[in-house]
């Protein structure tokens, strides 16, 4: 073999070179161009494989490649078609490219770069639209997935694993740059990401406009996460895009396209009233990769460390009379109690005990089985049934997920968390799309806790019912929607909407849309209204967006639909996906270099070309077969080799043979992280206890603390102290309580979005107590910790 050039671990030569993505962010809509520049350094023609990740929700809507001075645009062809296009174009010697969807997973395309000739170079264009997600800061999220792990696919299940071929971060061959273009009505306040920037460069004075980089240095060890923040940025607007000229009126792509940003705002009188009951479930993911650190800077910092301290904070958060439980999975699943238990002290503490030693020793990642016995369980009467899922979103079966809990959405609500690097953004956005829910990403030095708590917030508003959207258009215009109903609806966040508009309609005519919805029992309505003059510059991007939705739909739909009706829905996908020109689950891009030139020469050699993937994690594929990739963060000694594929197979009754128990014995040595016979650096120490927690710990389900020697000790102060200064004839509990609101809003105050509940809790408890002397008590409580804090600021 000719090893010049770039290598993989195998020593297999790379021919992708280099990696140039530029985003362009019009307020909330971005468009992303990567261009992969492609030399083959070896002396036989090639064909290189890569399968990469990209947003779950993204429109691909170009691809191209360019070799010396011609470039060839592709076409979307149904998918077979294309392929068998593919292969016959390598066949008899011609160059071709052909880029896919994954047929499991939206989020993954593989793209076949087939018949690089010895010496050439190709550059290939790839762009794709998507729309950024609301923070709960009210920031843009734009994420470049640069890290794509393995898909866990479930035992017995039919379709195949994606196949990824993964090194670590430091050894990925090939380089990236990322720049980014800002434009937007309202000003820019402020970019910022998980990932070194170079400074912001505004290009107006009104600063509506900015450019920034990436850093130099970058390595691939997480996605590029990039956050925009706009002043005023929860302002509903509608965008019209003029259709395209060439093509015909009528089509989709012919007729103008609205997209309507909603922002609705719910009355005071409502959001000042928390909900008291419902069935909250927590489904944790307990699968090997869990156990992989949150970020490089933290080790100690695992997956699961962060999730267990979640499940702490959302414990001592749940109202009082409410229902819950909690279940836990991986190649197999857990639930604590038998049934949804009443949430109290007893039931709470016992929940406590257990996720106090929860660990990522569970396997693979199959969630479905959880579900389906989830979904098999009773809904408790007047307790509104809200589930919380968290996962690093590592499945094969995404669609399969999405479509269950979609079928199940009219009994509950879903809160979807994608917790690291490599999350699957299809599955992760999927489940709270379809279950009526909200989703969050949690990567690089995020804290998990307080977009966890945001989102229990949204659960114990309301649930919004009987929504409903209404069009007033000029006589002449009509609509057709292009996004599925509305099914749910949160104080703060945005719903987009897309529609058609079609019919002749002068420059300055207008156009209204009306969100109506009933809220805790009151009829209410939200209104925009919107110029029909369409936008200039905008490209199609909102054509294309719109089409997205609306192939989306239609995907789910076929999966539901059997014999000719699926066949129906595949004929209309293929049709508006060709017209559009956007990527769907049953179309691939095909380009095919037909020009003069003679036929390549010679056997195609295959080159898959890798990309940053977790590599340490212990999973277990089934019963009868065991993959083991190493799975801790501590240094691998020597004598065991990094990345061993160890494949089993057994019949049902078999005995153990000597290769099984020494399977057996590994993985019982793995267990031994901290070990210093067999670890190769000093034992890694626990990370001391968070104040915080150790505070929230002590909490009672009801609201109140104890006075005791724990509580002296979480606020930093001796128990006898703490003691004598209690004002007569205050309670124990009380004064605890009080002290612990003054040390929470004294020394917490950055961390106020993860204990403004539990908080809460405290505040209903002390009214319900009617104790005097309350001013006394905040006044005894400041000066004996050394605070200000005023007794309106505590909610008293």
């Amino acid at each position: 073999m000719n090893c010049c050039g770039l290598l993989t671990l195998k020593k297999e030569p790379v021919p992708l070179k280099s990696i140039e993505v530029e985003l362009e962010v019009r307020d909330h809509v971005a468009t992303v161009v990567s261009t992969l520049n492609y030399e083959n350094k070896e002396d036989k023609p090639i064909e290189a494989v890569f399968v990469f990740p990209l947003p779950g929700d993204a429109a691909v809507c170009h691809f191209s490649a360019k070799m010396g001075q011609k470039e060839i645009v592709a076409e979307v062809k149904e998918k077979q078609e294309a392929r068998e296009e593919y292969d016959d174009a390598l066949s008899s010697g011609q160059q071709a490219f052909l880029l896919e969807e994954s047929d499991q997973s939206p989020d993954i395309f593989s793209m076949s770069v087939g018949c690089l000739p010895p010496g050439e170079s190709a550059s290939i264009r790839l762009e794709y639209v998507t729309e950024l997600a609301v923070q709960a800061d009210e920031g843009l999220r734009f994420c470049l997935p640069a890290v794509l792990n393995p898909r866990y696919t479930p035992q017995g299940s039919e379709a195949p694993a994606v196949q990824v071929n993964s090194v670590p971060a430091s050894l990925v061959p090939y380089s990236l740059s990322f720049s980014a273009r800002v434009s937007s009505p309202r000003p820019i306040s402020k970019v910022e990401s998980s990932c070194s920037l170079d400074p912001l460069q505004f290009l107006n004075t009104d600063q509506t406009q900015a450019t920034v980089k990436l850093g130099a240095g970058h390595k691939f060890d997480r996605d590029v996460e990039v956050l925009i923040y706009y002043k005023d940025a929860h302002q509903p607007t509608a965008v019209v895009e003029a259709g395209q000229a060439s093509a015909k009126p009528g089509t989709l792509m012919g007729d103008p396209v609205v997209m309507v940003s909603l922002f609705p705002e719910f009355p005071q009188s409502v959001m000042s009233s928390v909900a008291s009951c419902g069935e909250f479930l927590f489904l944790m993911d307990r699968s090997g990769s869990m156990g992989v650190s949150m970020n490089n800077k933290d080790r100690n910092k695992t997956r699961i460390s962060s999730a267990r301290e979640t499940l702490l904070l959302l414990l001592k958060s749940l109202p009082m009379g409410c229902y819950f439980n909690i279940y836990s999975f991986g190649s197999s699943f857990e639930h604590i109690f038998p049934k949804s238990v009443e949430y109290s002290q007893q039931t709470m503490e016992e929940a406590l005990k257990i996720v106090g030693k929860m660990e990522a020793n569970l396997g693979g990642t199959e969630i479905v089985k959880p579900l389906k016995h989830i979904y098999e369980q009773p809904c408790i009467p007047s307790q509104p049934r809200q589930l919380f899922i968290f996962t690093d979103g590592e499945v094969g079966d995404t669609k399969e997920v999405i479509d269950l809990v979609k079928n199940n959405s009219a009994s509950h609500r879903c809160f979807s968390f994608g917790i690291g690097e490599g999350a699957s953004s299809a599955l992760i956005s999927g489940l709270a799309k379809e279950g009526g829910g909200h989703t969050q990403f949690i990567t690089g030095s995020d804290r998990m806790q307080p977009k966890v708590m945001q989102s229990l917030r949204f659960a114990l508003q309301p649930a919004v019912v009987d929504i409903s959207i209404t069009w007033d258009l000029p006589k002449d215009v009509s609509v057709t929607v292009l996004s599925p109903p509305i099914t749910a609806l949160f104080q703060g966040q945005r719903s987009l909407v897309y529609g058609q508009l079609s019919g002749q309609r002068s420059e300055a005519a207008e156009g209204c849309v009306t969100v109506k919805y009933s809220l805790a029992g009151h009829p209410t309505q939200n209104q925009l209204h919107f110029s029909l003059k369409p936008e200039k510059d905008t490209g199609l991007t909102v054509h294309r967006l719109g089409a997205r939705t609306l192939i989306r739909s239609l995907e789910m739909e076929g999966r539901e639909s059997r014999g000719e009706q699926h066949t129906g829905v595949k004929e209309k996908v293929v049709a508006l996906s060709i017209q559009s020109g956007v990527s769907s689950c049953f179309t691939a891009f095909i380009a095919v270099n037909k020009g003069d030139g003679e036929a390549i020469q010679g056997p195609l050699v295959r080159r898959n070309v890798p990309r940053t993937g977790i590599q340490k994690k212990l999973c277990y594929r089934s019963s009868s077969c065991i993959k083991i990739s190493m799975a801790c963060s501590n240094p691998i000694p020597q004598a065991v080799p990094m990345s061993c594929g160890v494949s089993a197979t057994r019949g049902s009754g078999a005995k153990p043979t000597v290769f099984h128990r020494a399977i057996k014995a590994v993985q019982r040595i793995f267990r031994r992280r901290n070990d210093d016979a067999f670890w190769s650096q000093p034992e890694v120490k626990p990370p001391p206890c968070d104040p915080l927690l150790q505070l929230v710990s002590l909490q009672n389900a009801s609201g109140f603390w104890m006075l005791d020697s724990a509580l002296a000790a979480a606020l930093g102060k001796m128990n006898e102290e703490v003691k004598k200064s209690k004002p007569e004839p205050v309670s124990s509990e009380v004064w605890a309580s009080i002290l612990a609101l003054i040390w929470l809003q004294e020394f917490q105050t950055d961390a106020k979005d993860e204990w403004q509940i539990l908080a809460g809790k405290a505040v209903l408890w002390l009214q319900a107590q009617n104790a005097p002397n309350v001013t006394e008590c905040v006044d005894a409580g400041n000066a004996l910790l050394g605070c200000s804090v005023q007794k309106d600021a505590l909610g008293l």
